[in-house]
Parts: C-alpha cells; structure tokens; sequence
C-alpha cells in the first residue's frame, strides 16, 4: 500500500485554509460570551460542542455540575486550576452552554450520554453570573441603571437576582466589606438552580494592596468573601461555583499574585473538587476537532497509521521502545494527520515555556504550520517535527515568540531557510536531497530542543527521537543517521552529548576550531601524519625498514634483512593521470641516494597516498589538531570554557581522530612497484601500481600479501625461475660459472631481475635446485679447475660468499662424469696393486699421478719438473676494465678478491692507480668540467684535465 499524502485524505477548517483565522480566536473569552459579543463558533451552542472534544475530565465535570442542578448531589464548588493555555476558561465554556440551555441537550453534540450518565432525564435552566476578574477593576465602579455596583459580591448579587439580590449586600458593596456567610446562602437560594463561574480571580486580588481600602474593598474582606461563598454553596444544593485559579508563575505574577493565590488556595481546598481538565494524549481530539473540518475515513487512517507501526517495528532498535506497543498505533490513529511526537514534544517541552498556552499554544501554533503546509503543497504522509515550515515567516515568527532572545539568526542560518546550512547540504547532495534529510533532521531537533535550558541537568533530544520525527516508511533510515553526523560537524550552534542533540543561541567550539583549523601551517600537519601512519603499520614485518616521509638521503642503501617500504609523502599523490606526482618522488628516491646514485634499487617498494583523497586528509588533519588545541588549552586555563564545552572539545577530538585514522587508511593506498623492460635493448623503467582495501584489519599484513599475490615480492622460489635467470643473463658465450654471492646482489640490484624477500629464499631455490641434475651444479669454491664442495644431483647447505658459485648444468654433467671415472679408475688401481711386491712409495705415485691426470687434466711430470726449476716472484701488475654503470660494485669485488690477498700478507707494498677516459664527440659542457674539477681538487687526483680532441 502506498503512503498517500495527508492532505490527500484529511481537510482543515476553512479558516484554516485561508489563513483567515485571527489567534485571538483560539482564546475563548467567557465575558465575550455572556455579553454576546463572542465569535460564533464560541457563542452558538451548538457550533461549540460540534468543535469541542469532551475529554474524560470534562465528561467527570459535566456530570457533577448536571446532577448538582438537579439537586442530585454534586460538588458544590470545582476549581479548575492548569497551567497557562490548559484549556481552563473552554471548560467554563461548556458548563456555561449547558447551564443556560439556549437550545434542547439533543443539539449538543456528546451531551446527551453525559445526561444519561448522570441518570438526568431533564435538566433545570440555570441562572448564570460570570465574574471576570480581568474585566472588574478594584477602584472602579459599575453602573447598571440606577445602581451602582463596587464589589465581587455587589456584582455577583446583580447578575444573580439584579436589584432584588443587589439589595441583599447593598450595605456591604457601599462599605466594601464581606456581606458575611447568611447572606450569601439567602442569595443563592433565592437565585437557585445557579452557577457561579469566576474566572482570572487572583488577577484581580492581587490588585489589593495590603491595608489599603478601595471601592472593591480591602484585600482582606475579599478573601472573608471567598469563604462565606464557598461554605454558603455547601447549604445550597443546586448551586455551584466554578473558580480558575492559575498554575504558572507567568499568570500568578509578583509576591502579590502570589500571596493572593495562597490565600484563595486555602479556602477553596476545605470544599472545592480539584480538577486537571485536559490530558496530553486528549489534545489529540481537541486540535483535530478544531483545525479540520474531517480527518479522512477510519479505514484510510488505519491503512496508514498501520505502514507507520510497522515500519517502527521493523527497525525497532531505530526508534524509542514506545513505538513497539499496540497502543502507539492507536496513538497515530487518534492524532491523524499530525504525527503524535508533535503533540509529546508541544505538549511536554514546549509547555514548559511560560509563554506557552498548552492547548491554546497548540492550536494557534499549528494552525499557522497546516495552513503553510497545505499552500506549499506538502505531500508528507503525515504532519512531522520534520515537516515544520520554519522557513516561513509566520511560522517562524510564531515558533521564535515562545522563545528567549537570539534565536531567529540561529533558525535561519542553522535550521532552515534557503541560505541555511540544511539547505545547502541538501541542495549539494542528492541522496540527502531527494528526502530533505538535512531540513528535515534540524527541524526535528529544534522543536524537540529548542525550549530546553543550560541549566537542566540532561539537555536536547534523543538520536531515536529525531529519526521518530524525520523518517517515513519506505526512506532510508542510514541517510537521516549520516546525515546527522554531517550536520554534528557542519553547525555551529548544534550540540550533541552521546546520543543527544540540541540546538542553543550560544555558539559551539565550532567557530574556534575553523578559526584554529585555518591558522594551522604545514609544518604543523606533517610531523602528525608522519606519526600517525608510522603508527598504522606496527612492527610485525618483513620489510627490512618502513620509511615514512623520508628524504632519499636517508633511505639506506643495502641489502638488507628484507626490501624497504617506502612511504611517499602527502605532496607525491598517485592518480590514474599522465601527471603523476607519485612518479616523480618515488623515481628521484629509486635511482638516488641524496647525491649519490642508488645501487640497490631493486630492494625499494613505495606506497603512495591518492591524489584524490589528499585534500580531504589535510583537511581532517587540521580539524584534528584545532580540537586537539582546543582541549588543551581549555585544560590549561588559556581558553575560558564551562566543563560542558570542555566535554565537547573532548568529543569532537575523539571524533575527529577517528575519522582521521579512517582516512590515513583510505589514503595511503596505492603500492608502486618499479620494474624495467628492455626497448631496443636499453632497460627502461616502468611502475606498476594496485590499490589495497583500507577495510583491512592489518595494514602491513595486507601489503605483504598484495606483493606476494602480484609476485612482487617473492617468498618462494622455484630452481626452475632460477635456472632460467641464470640462462637468460649469466650464461652467455664462454661464460659456464657465476658467483653466487654476485647473482644474489644483482637480483638486489637490477630491476629486471625478481625481487627476493631475502637471501634465505635464493639459497633455499639453490639447495632446492642441486637435489637433481636438471638444473645447475653448486660449488664452495675453485683451485684452479678443482670445484670444492662441489654438488650436483645431491642436496647440500648453499653458503653465499665470494668463493661460492652456480655453475652450469651441462658443465656440472660433465665434472661430475669426470669424478665418477676418476673415483672408479682410483679403485680399480687399488684393488690390482694389492698382491704385488712393487715399492709402496712408487706405485703410490704413479697411482695418484693417474688419478689427478684425470681429475686436473694437468702433467703432473711437467708440474715436477717445473716447480724443480721454479724461480721467486717478487712484483705483480695487473689491468682491468670497468662497466662505468657498475664500477662501484666491481670495484668493490676487485678490492674484496685481489687487493685483500696481498694486504693480508705481511711486508707487501700495495699500489693502487685509477685512470679514468671520457669521451663524447660534441663536447662537454661548462657546468660538468666546473663540477668534474671540483670534485677531483677535493678528493686530491694528482692531474685531472679536460683537452680537445
């Protein structure tokens, strides 16, 4: 069933619809009504109890003062005293129609069960006097006819029995003093069946000066008077007297009033039956009696009221537990069209408000909102707090009128309006848009907040009670509740305390955090996001270092227990365009160390931020570190804050971390890996890139297996990737061996080549590989062509040092061919040489000469003969050329494997020269010789010159 729009199905008053009802009318004026002059529809019997709804206090009400009349019991006196607006002077109203009967009970709607209730058949005409304390001054006489008229009691005795009860007291009216109990009992039962209504009395009692006679008399003779009446009615049986007293201090007024009130208090208690006229679930009836001429059919009000309660009951841990009952659908079906969170927040906030005339409030308040909404064509299913038109002027205006000074910028600014702040949310954000949620949200806060004060202990209104005001059947509940939190951060005059919110006239810290946030520099925001994404990996790696926001200088440049992460900073963002910063820095960080040139650059992996996401992360940054401030200094003293802002700061901090920690994640999420393709035979370097989920629990975790996933990172190696590497780049030509130290450096080195996680994972593909014969042979070391621990076809521990090496597999075959011919030559010379009686020393000899012959392919008669005539060598030399792109390494070897073999000998002398040759054909320019000069000068080469060709 679809939710059709409430002005769909009910239909206000027409007064209502055309904005012609006047708020004075709402105010029924009881002397209006006994003089004739009232509006109709307070001044025809019939009108009225057709707009009235006789509630179950007015019903008890109505059946006293019937059976009293009829002189079948009743109260004698009833005081009807209620808060300000609570519906006092319409009760009168009723009792005042019924009493006087200008027309039949059967033309009074909801009279005639009230008769039979009372078991009254028939019902007497009453004699009527209506004392209006408001209307009666103190000092001022009354003239009717020939008489003159000064008191309470001289005014009750004329409306009475007119000059024949008037003479009664006429010697008391002149001297202003009480006609005394007797009295007043033979007036009204001369007068009887009567019924007295006195309204606004302490108005006009606390006129009375303490010790000062006026024509109304004294304070005192008018209080004597109160007394004789309430215990003169008691002797009366069909008379009665219904007296307002009021409830707030606003109609009290000063110590006077309340004097006066105390006093009255006290006489009317020894007789009078007390009674609260109206309940707050009873105004449901009374305002839509009131404002809507019909409220739609009961099977179209339970169709929707019905989607209402059971959309609550399906989200129930969405909205307040009241919502779950049976009893609250009933609810929505007594207050349709208007919702009855309307009603609990008027009826019990608003209230509160001295200026606030409960059901009177209620009707002139949202008589002004249904005839803005019904103009603006509101097409809510029905009347909400989120469907109050507070950007209309009237009923703005209206809502403000209730309200203490500075709220009319905070509602157009704040809560609606079209240069609001909701306005502008929803106007930028579809998704909140296409439901108001932004209005919607603040409106609902600001009727349920809006008449709190700073010094109640709990301020604003629940989270729960803001969706209640806000969400239909069918919309998204999450849009309200982000929405919520968008508007937490955005107002300046909105406050929230765990799950409450409320909107005041004094500003939040929010304007002294955007203050702060704009005076935060860089220098501030780095060294904090430094710390925090150092603080998001942990330590728990296997990266070898992680490098966050670290110059190229200080990124260190070996071989490590494990690659090195690197962190680019916020500057160096990473986007799917042709511009890419990330790029840039991540290059610049590869190929150099400070000055220097970089050689390990294959043991780099680099993580870089998204260039889309930057903006919002510095945003939050600075957010962060003003809240952070804030607090500080508010602990400090600097800052002169009450501790309920101080609670705020703390909150907004907390908040504001979070989402920065949230952030940090969705930034730093690109891995960058370097690798280099061969194009015309020349490396060329390329990046590749993929996004990690910033949901991941273990950040560091999740890049490990990123990089093991896209094989940029290798944890194990197969001795056939090995054996290809190995044939692809070493074994070229005449070249059967390569160092194994060397090719584990150039995989650290080379970005062409795979990148080990360690060297533990290369020496376990090599003793992996040297298991069998199908890939590549291993040796310790080599003397001269003797491979030492040399192994092929069997496992072994792989050792990376200098004098470790892969050799290959064919050669390998080969050697150990060769051994196994030589270790059978070996044994079958051993077995024949056994019985025979040759000199041990020779054979010996002879034997082991055949078996090295073999092994060495080296004359060992030859060898004799020249170490017989061996001469000493005292002076060696030695030239070689070096790869300029890998001099440093080479030479490095160099130094390791030559030059350390004659400085470990004792008296050697070691000489060591470098002679460099540069070449290019069009010339070298100013600023390289310049540099070049230099550098020579201060590492002290003997000559170094630039010539011509």
């Amino acid at each position: 069933m679809s939710l059709k729009p409430w002005r769909e199905i009910a239909r206000p008053h027409k007064d209502v619809l055309e904005g012609s009802f006047k708020q004075s009318e709402f105010a029924a004026d009881i002397t209006q009504v006994d003089s004739g002059t009232a509006p109709d529809e307070y001044q025809n019997a019939e009108k009225f109890f057709s707009r009235t709804y006789i509630t179950e206090g007015m019903r008890l009400l109505l059946i006293s003062v019937a059976q009293r009349l009829a002189g079948h019991g009743g109260n004698p006196v009833i005081q009807l005293q209620t808060a300000f607006g609570g519906g006092k002077t319409h009760t009168m109203l009723a009792v005042y129609h019924l009493a006087t009967r200008a027309v039949s009970t059967d033309k009074l709607m909801g009279i005639p069960p009230v008769l039979d209730e009372a078991g009254i058949s028939e019902l007497p005409r009453a004699r009527m006097a209506v004392i209006d304390g408001i209307r009666l001054s103190p000092s001022q006489s009354r003239i009717y006819g020939s008489t003159t008229v000064n008191t309470l009691w001289g005014e009750l005795a004329w409306q009475l029995l007119g000059e024949e009860g008037f003479a009664l007291v006429a010697d008391s009216d002149t001297d202003g003093t009480s006609p005394g109990k007797d009295v007043l009992k033979e007036l009204l039962n001369r007068a009887a069946p009567c019924v007295i209504l006195i309204d606004e009395l302490v108005a006009f009692t606390r006129q009375l000066e303490l010790g000062k006679q006026y024509k109304a008399g004294t304070f005192d003779s008018n209080i004597s008077f109160i007394q004789g009446l309430t215990e003169a009615l008691k002797a009366v049986p069909n008379a009665i007297l219904l007296a307002s007293l009021p409830e707030s201090e606003l109609e009290v007024g000063g110590s006077m009033g309340q004097r006066a009130l105390e006093s009255l208090e006290a006489y009317f208690a020894r007789v009078e039956s007390m009674w609260k006229p109206v309940g707050s679930r009873e105004a449901f009836e009374i305002v839509r009696r009131r404002l809507f001429d019909s409220s739609g059919g009961r099977a179209e009000i339970e169709g929707i009221s019905r989607q209402f309660s059971d959309f609550y009951r399906k989200h129930s841990d969405k909205f307040p537990l009241e919502t779950q009952s049976n009893d609250y659908f009933e609810r929505l079906c007594a207050s349709y069209p208007i919702h009855p969170e309307v009603f609990d927040r008027l009826y019990e906030d608003w209230s509160t408000l001295d200026k606030f005339q409960r059901t009177r409030g209620v009707l002139q308040y949202m008589a002004i909102v249904i005839h803005r909404l019904w103009n603006s064509d509101n097409r809510d299913a029905l009347i909400m707090p989120g469907s109050l038109p507070l950007e209309d002027t009237n009923v703005r205006n209206k809502s403000i009128h209730y309200l203490p000074q500075g709220w009319e910028p905070v509602i157009e600014k704040e809560v609606d309006g079209p240069r609001s702040i909701p306005a502008d949310i929803d106007g930028h954000h579809t998704l909140f848009g296409g439901v108001q949620a932004a209005r919607r949200t603040v409106r609902s806060i600001f009727l349920g907040s809006a008449p709190s004060s700073q010094e109640q202990m709990i301020r604003g209104i629940q989270a729960e009670r803001i969706l209640l005001g806000t969400v239909q059947p069918g919309q998204t509940i999450g849009v309200f509740e982000d929405v919520l939190k968008r508007l937490r951060d955005r107002l300046h005059y909105l406050y929230a305390e765990q799950d409450r919110y409320w909107l005041d006239t004094k500003p939040n810290l929010r304007r002294e955090m955007e203050s702060r946030k704009q005076n935060i520099s860089r220098d501030e925001l780095t060294p904090m996001l430094k710390e925090r994404v150092t603080r998001s990996f942990g330590k728990n790696h296997h990266f070898g270092g992680i490098h966050v926001f670290t110059k190229s200088a200080d990124v260190p440049d070996d071989y490590g227990s494990g690659p090195r992460l690197v962190v680019l900073p916020i500057q160096a963002g990473y986007s799917r365009t042709e511009t890419n910063q990330a790029f840039g820095e991540a290059g610049n960080i590869l190929r150099n160390r400070g000055e220097q040139p970089r050689q390990k650059q294959n043991r780099l992996i680099f993580l870089a931020p998204d260039f889309d996401v930057v903006s919002r992360l510095k945003e939050q940054g600075r957010i962060f570190l003003a809240w952070r401030s804030i607090v500080t200094d508010i602990e400090s003293g600097t800052l002169n804050q009450d501790l309920s802002h101080l609670k705020q700061a703390k909150r907004n901090r907390d908040g504001a971390e979070q989402s920065l920690t949230q952030l940090i994640r969705e930034t730093w999420k690109w891995l960058l890996a370097p690798v280099e393709d061969f194009v015309k035979g020349r490396p060329e370097l390329k990046w590749e890139a993929i996004s990690i989920p910033p949901s991941a629990p273990n950040l560091v975790q999740c890049i490990e297996d990123k990089l093991r996933e896209e094989e940029w990172l290798i944890y194990e190696w197969s001795p056939i990737h090995l054996r290809k590497m190995l044939n692809d780049w070493y074994f070229k030509g005449d070249i059967e061996e390569v160092s194994a130290l060397k090719l584990w450096q150039d995989s650290c080195h080379y970005l062409y080549l795979p990148r080990l996680i360690n060297d533990q994972v290369f020496r376990s593909a090599i003793s992996q590989g040297v298991e069998t014969e199908d890939y590549f042979g291993y040796a310790s070391g080599k003397e001269r062509d003797l491979y030492l621990g040399f192994s092929f076809g069997r496992g072994t521990v792989a050792q990376l040092d200098e004098s470790s090496l892969l050799i290959e597999r064919e050669v390998a075959a080969s050697y150990a061919e060769k051994q196994r011919q030589a270790q059978q030559a070996e044994s079958h010379l051993r077995g024949s040489m056994e019985p025979s009686s040759v000199s041990e020393g020779s054979d010996r000899a002879e034997s082991n000469s055949a078996v090295n012959s073999l092994s060495e392919d080296v004359d060992v008669t030859s060898s004799t003969e020249s170490n017989s005539s061996r001469v000493a060598k005292t002076h060696f030399y030695g030239t070689t050329s070096l790869d300029p792109i890998k001099a440093k390494m080479d030479f490095t070897e160099i130094m390791d494997e030559v030059v350390e073999q004659f400085t470990a000998q004792p008296g050697v002398e070691v000489t060591i020269s470098i002679e460099i040759d540069a070449q290019k054909k069009d010339g070298f320019d100013e600023s390289l010789q310049r540099t070049i000069k230099e550098n020579c000068n201060v590492l002290r080469f003997r000559s170094s010159e630039f010539e011509e060709n």
